[in-house]
């Protein structure tokens, strides 16, 4: 922490620090250190159980088959350059932090962040960078008198009626987020009713991770100021649209955007396609870690707009990755991965997207032929012949696949890749009988 940095917390009248990270049900988690005794916590961050990376969405109790438990301590080391003041809740800063070890200070294993990191070097290494950024929806509830949630409007998409409902919320929204250093693009109303989306400006790979952290918190307490409850839960209402967090990225290298290739004839340089061809070609798999939730995969379903078929195509939105090209429409300028969803741990999905892109290039893959159609109106036998799957249709299919893939498995070393199946296993385990009413109670205020 630098002295302006001291300045800016003095000058906001700051009073606790929260101490961010999180976990693998991706549920964001802190501690807070009053400024008093700031000093301590710029030298050695803050201690937790290795247990907290041991806990699944339902509840505070250890997956023993992490293998972590009750003994040993590791220590959140803040990340200064992420630090911000909360304009939404009072004398309160945050910062995010990495999970260290020992003496050294080496970071710990079981670290989400420092697995993105790891394969951000490994990405360096071809002096190539990503640049992404999470684009979420959300929806926007309140309390009945009963007590129920229910949406906050009920209207469609891109409803100027919506706007005028919930305009004091986006402009607070808007502004928090700006506050804390966010590109506030655009924003409109989804296409279920009270159902929001707000978009950010892309970034670096690790920054574009924090800044899905930042968000998140920053829409679930700004809405508590206006008496709502903002929820990123997939799937809440059966009748009505689910919510994504569609993962937009490209590659670069030094200043230039590396991703298309006017020469070639799909428009797309020969290593962005085999990056995005590593990326189909563990999907299955990746899908654990992307959409991990027992309620992602009710919203991955043919023709619900999410990327449900293994398949790419330009503009095409039931393609899992849809490329979409420059101002002058003569080469791709960016990818999106649509097969995703806010209960995705940001620093585990980008890692692991990377570490599949890199197997893709390493190997040498070439893209399938592009769908420029709906595959789910293609007859079996056609979508079987071009290779073009439809994606695991529950937790359990996934994470099946996932314990199968050596890719990824290696890239999250070992200790990660134990933790993290054995939380979403847990689960999958628990929850699977549930109706999905009962998920929704369950899962509408975690996410």
């Amino acid at each position: 922490m630098d002295t302006a940095q001291k300045q800016l917390l003095k000058d906001a009248g700051t009073q606790f620090i929260r101490i961010l990270w999180c976990d693998n049900a991706n549920i964001i988690r802190a501690k807070a250190i009053h400024t008093d005794h700031l000093e301590d916590c710029i030298k050695n961050g803050i201690n937790i159980t290795v247990a907290q990376q041991a806990l699944p969405v339902m509840h505070d109790t250890v997956v023993p088959e992490t293998g972590l438990g009750p003994v040993g301590e590791v220590r959140l080391m803040p990340d200064w350059s992420t630090l911000t003041i909360l304009p939404y809740a009072g004398k309160h800063a945050q910062v995010i932090s990495d999970m260290i070890v020992g003496a050294t200070r080496k970071i710990w294993e079981h670290c989400p962040r420092g697995f993105l990191r790891r394969q951000i070097e490994k990405l360096a290494a071809k002096d190539l960078r990503l640049k992404a950024v999470f684009e979420n929806e959300f929806y926007l509830l309140r309390r009945n008198e009963t007590g129920d949630l229910v949406p906050a409007d009920d209207t469609v998409f891109c409803a100027t009626g919506s706007m005028n409902q919930h305009a004091a919320f986006v402009d607070d929204l808007a502004e928090a987020l700006t506050a804390q250093g966010l590109d506030v693009v655009n924003y409109y109303p989804e296409s279920g009713p009270g159902q929001q989306e707000m978009n950010i400006s892309y970034t670096e790979a690790l920054k574009a991770a924090d800044n899905q952290i930042i968000f998140r918190e920053t829409v679930r307490g700004v809405s508590i100021w206006h008496g709502l409850v903002a929820s990123f839960l997939p799937k809440i209402f059966e009748d009505k649209a689910g919510s994504g967090c569609h993962i937009n990225f490209s590659l670069w290298r030094d200043e230039e955007n590396v991703s298309g290739d006017a020469g070639q004839t799909d428009g797309i340089s020969p290593e962005a396609g085999a990056f995005v061809a590593g990326v189909l070609d563990h999907l299955t798999a990746l899908t654990a870690i992307t959409i991990p939730s027992i309620n992602s995969y009710r919203r991955i379903r043919p023709h619900f707009w999410a990327g449900a078929f293994r398949a790419w195509g330009y503009q095409n939105r039931e393609a899992a990755v849809r490329v979409c090209k420059n101002d002058a429409e003569t080469q791709a300028a960016r990818f999106e991965f649509k097969t995703a969803d806010v209960t995705t741990n940001p620093y585990l999905a980008l890692g692991a997207l990377i570490a599949t892109g890199l197997d893709g290039m390493e190997r040498g893959l070439i893209l399938p032929e592009e769908v420029a159609m709906d595959p789910g109106l293609m007859p079996e036998g056609e979508r079987k012949d071009k290779g073009i799957d439809l994606l695991p249709q529950d937790l359990g299919e996934a994470i099946e696949a996932l314990c199968k893939d050596e890719v990824l498995l290696n890239a999250m070393e070992g200790d990660l890749a134990r933790s993290f199946v054995a939380v979403r296993q847990k689960e999958w385990e628990a929850l699977k009988e549930l109706s999905l009413e009962e998920e929704v109670r369950l899962l509408v205020e975690r996410y």
